[in-house]
């Protein structure tokens, strides 16, 4: 093993042995937004409801799940960000998989990510993007494609990361690097965050308390990869669960890949019992969450194929009623109707909410008006569709929820 991978694997260990004693003598801590939320409710019977849970005290709850941590404000998919949601309360954390050139599992959102969240493209591995940085000019954008596929895993520690995003008109890397939306802050990624490979992120979470739910990402190489087969890819998950003993009923794995899921509920059926299928077909054209004729599957027939857990973006798991009501939508009742559980995602994504709350909120954009409106949206996903978790990029809002309707 080489020395600098040995001294990441035991530094990461010993922050999380004193993170886990810092959070075992700290309660969980929700901090002001929730309660700025709140103020900006319309009056009504929620926000009294919520309002009379401000004094606490809060605990971790299952239906809070981190998504890629806390990445509202902190570098996504780092020891910090995971670290500010497990305070959060937030009792699931997320770890995106993909895979280094040297097939190595590390947490990123993509395999082709790092010219947005890391610092890789003012470094000498810029020479290993596929896409090099193209400078804005006229109507071209400026551009630029970095993969964990092209480096070792090695390599991918040296990088630094940051919050995810790009100034698609820079002219310079400086410029392309910093493009962080005003509604999120550079101020917790001033110092270092500390990259994680999903055997780290495991040991972490652990540590913290907090169970598991990675995503199998798609790769952006052709699979297989130097004989590395998707199959290959999707065992490679779970075996680093099952090396580390953490049991099945703590995991819930993730893809948006159907073959992914199908291939776990048969290999290994004790995770595959709690894999998730990510809802991506909103993509399809014609697609619509009100009209089972568009669907791709049945919700019963996905049942019937042993899918336990779905899993699609807020929007699609509500509607407006005549009366101007937010209720739940066709395809979140028909998969109530067929047993199957629901995990929604993701709130806290979205910036201001005034102007109808952006792709999150698209189906209830009309009653869309205020920050605190993620408070309506949240009451309807447990109350009337029931959701059994929400992935939010501040989990203090998801955590803040669930103390005060009783979900653990």
């Amino acid at each position: 093993m080489p020395r600098q991978l040995a001294l990441a694997l035991l530094a990461t260990a010993a922050m999380g042995a004193a993170i886990a004693d810092s959070l075992a003598e700290t309660a969980v801590q929700v901090g002001p937004r929730p309660f700025f939320l709140i103020d900006n409710m319309d009056e009504g019977a929620l926000k009294e409801t919520l309002a009379a849970c401000q004094a606490g005290p809060f605990t971790r709850s299952d239906w809070s799940i981190g998504h890629r941590g806390a990445p509202l404000k902190f570098p996504e998919h780092t020891v910090e960000s995971n670290l500010a949601a497990a305070r959060m309360g937030a009792g699931i954390l997320e770890c995106d998989v993909t895979f280094t050139v040297d097939k190595e599992l590390v947490c990123r959102h993509a395999q082709n990510d790092l010219h947005t969240t890391t610092n890789i493209l003012a470094t000498d591995l810029a020479d290993t993007c596929v896409t090099p940085f193209t400078p804005a000019s006229g109507d071209q954008p400026a551009r630029a494609e970095c993969r964990t596929s092209e480096i070792t895993l090695e390599q991918f520690r040296t990088l630094t990361p940051k919050m995810d995003a790009a100034n698609r008109s820079a002219t310079t890397v400086e410029d392309y690097l910093d493009g962080t939306a005003g509604w999120r802050t550079d101020l917790y990624a001033a110092n270092p965050a500390t990259l994680m490979t999903h055997a780290e992120s495991i040991e972490l979470f652990r540590s913290l308390g907090a169970k598991f739910t990675p995503e199998l990402k798609a790769p952006s190489v052709e699979m297989p990869f130097d004989g590395f087969s998707q199959r290959d890819f999707a065992q490679k998950l779970i075996d680093e669960y099952k090396a580390a003993g953490v049991p099945a009923s703590d995991v819930w794995a993730q893809s948006f890949n159907l073959d992914d899921v199908l291939y776990w509920i048969e290999a290994e059926p004790e995770f595959g019992a709690q894999a998730v299928y990510l809802i991506d077909h909103y993509a399809i054209d014609g697609w619509s969450p009100m009209d089972p004729a568009t669907w791709p599957q049945t919700m019963t027939e996905l049942k019937q194929m042993g899918v336990n857990y779905v899993a699609p973006p807020t929007w699609v798991l509500v509607t407006v009623d005549d009366n101007g009501a937010m209720v739940p939508s066709v395809w979140a009742e028909e998969a109530n109707a067929a047993g199957l559980n629901i995990i929604a995602w993701t709130v806290e994504r979205s910036g201001n909410l005034r102007n109808g709350g952006g792709w999150y909120y698209q189906s209830v954009a009309e009653i869309t008006d205020n920050d605190g409106d993620v408070f309506n949206l949240l009451h309807v996903l447990h109350e009337e569709v029931g959701v059994v978790g929400v992935f939010s990029d501040w989990p203090a809002t998801t955590t803040y929820y669930a103390n005060c309707f009783g979900l653990e």
